[in-house]
């Protein structure tokens, strides 16, 4: 029994009359962070987050090929890819219809959801997809090139679509996913240098947008909220993914 169920408990018996919160869930996933990187950076709305909850490595497992299809896949519907059946950035052949992506899972249960990212197979029927099947509402942004320029202005867009929702107190969207992907074209171009780390910066400071806007709310007060931001894979420090290294499954 959690401290809360024990304490409306209580309640009950005193005839007090209890309101239950309102749960709702914002899951940012951030392409291509490397922890050992992210560690010596001050990103603090990260760190905000860490300090309230926690910030643990996780490492991808020997049979799920470091790349961000198979990742993801896994991330977002809770099984691995022998389930699910992702194994590179063309999902063809998947089993997304049998293990569907949370949003949808929520979606077809009646509750909205919103998913925003401006990587192709996430949201549109290309090379297999998408991954995220039928969730109720989308804001999808393609970046005009693969340059970390251009998505860096992607991110932009999709962080300020996302904001306005999230900060709508009349909009009912109990689980939102927000993907972010400059870093992960940044190093790819440049590697993991100087210009990977302000893209991590970036990155976090957009989180720090939605946290605000969520944080601005009407109803917050009334609305019990969970804050998760998870990344997919690394890369070696020339830029790069889909061994089998620590900076790559960290």
């Amino acid at each position: 029994m959690t401290d809360q169920t024990a304490i409306a408990n209580e309640q009950s018996k005193k005839g007090t009359s209890v309101q239950t919160s309102t749960h709702r869930v914002l899951v940012v996933g951030i392409d291509g962070v490397r922890l050992d990187v992210l560690n010596r950076l001050p990103t603090p709305h990260l760190d905000a987050l860490a300090a309230e909850g926690f910030l643990t490595p996780v490492e991808v497992d020997a049979d799920t090929p470091t790349m961000s299809g198979p990742c993801w896949a896994t991330v977002v519907t809770g099984v691995t890819v022998a389930q699910h059946g992702v194994w590179s950035n063309d999902f063809t052949g998947h089993r997304l219809d049998v293990f569907p992506d949370f949003a949808t899972r929520l979606a077809e249960d009646g509750r909205r959801t919103f998913v925003a990212a401006g990587w192709r197979p996430l949201m549109q029927a290309h090379g297999g997809g998408p991954l995220f099947r039928a969730p109720s509402r989308t804001a999808y942004v393609s970046p005009t090139a693969d340059t970390p320029e251009a998505w860096e202005h992607c991110d932009e867009q999709i962080t300020d679509a996302a904001a306005r929702i999230l900060a709508d107190a009349a909009d009912e969207t109990v689980a939102s996913f927000v993907y972010l992907g400059a870093p992960d074209e940044t190093a790819h171009v440049l590697g993991c240098g100087e210009a990977y780390e302000h893209a991590i910066r970036r990155a976090d400071a957009r989180l720090g947008q939605l946290l605000t806007a969520v944080r601005s709310r009407t109803t917050y007060a009334d609305e019990h909220w969970t804050f998760l931001v998870v990344t997919d894979h690394g890369h070696v420090d020339a830029g790069g993914h889909g061994g089998r290294t620590p900076e790559e499954r960290t």
